[in-house]
């Protein structure tokens, strides 16, 4: 069973989350906006064993410790879904010029696409493509979890005006969204948890 913990303290309130086999404690850092040295003492907290490192989309809020995750966790592959993976290295297409410097984040190791699955622990991590907010922003399901990054939030959803936002396919995917099952807990890049 996948539980999850979550860091609340990152650039613009973005939160960063530790998705877990609780059986294995095998795990998924899930977005890199939390400064590495509390999602460290999470882990090593809880005796975690971090496998992925994976961003549910390439804005500068949710990438901006990726470089230090992965020099903590160096075999852990840094996943991103293929319509995002250039904006690593365009300052507007990550947003950083709009929040601080200009910044190039290192390309990531392995590209997901729609349903693709990810093993963890004794689980699978599902990806779904969910375009809008970004052109490859995911949601991923981990058993009644799912992490649905800038997509969807507690009582709102992901603006478009920043680097290839687009309203109409955000609309498409947050249809998409609502026809999953009902009782799954809703874990946002903003804010708090819903359904």
């Amino acid at each position: 069973m996948f539980r999850y913990l979550r860091l609340t303290k990152g650039l613009l309130g973005a939160n960063t989350y530790i998705c877990y086999d609780d059986s294995t404690s095998e795990c998924a850092i899930i977005d890199a906006g939390n400064k590495a040295q509390d999602v460290e003492k999470l882990i090593c907290d809880n005796n975690l064993t971090v496998r992925y490192i994976i961003l549910t989309h390439a804005h500068y809020d949710h990438i901006f410790y990726v470089e230090q995750y992965k020099e903590l966790y160096p075999d852990a592959p840094v996943v991103i879904h293929e319509g995002d993976s250039t904006f690593m290295q365009n300052p507007r297409l990550n947003a950083s010029i709009y929040f601080g410097p200009e910044k190039r984040f290192p390309e990531c190791d392995v590209i997901v696409r729609d349903l693709d699955r990810l093993p963890l622990g004794r689980g699978e991590l599902i990806f779904y493509s969910t375009p809008g907010h970004t052109t490859g922003s995911v949601c991923i399901r981990a058993d009644d979890l799912l992490f649905t990054g800038d997509t969807l939030f507690y009582g709102g959803f992901g603006r478009t005006d920043l680097g290839a936002g687009d309203w109409n396919q955000l609309s498409d995917s947050i249809d998409r969204l609502y026809k999953m099952d009902s009782d799954l807990t809703v874990l946002p890049g903003h804010g708090t948890k819903s359904t």
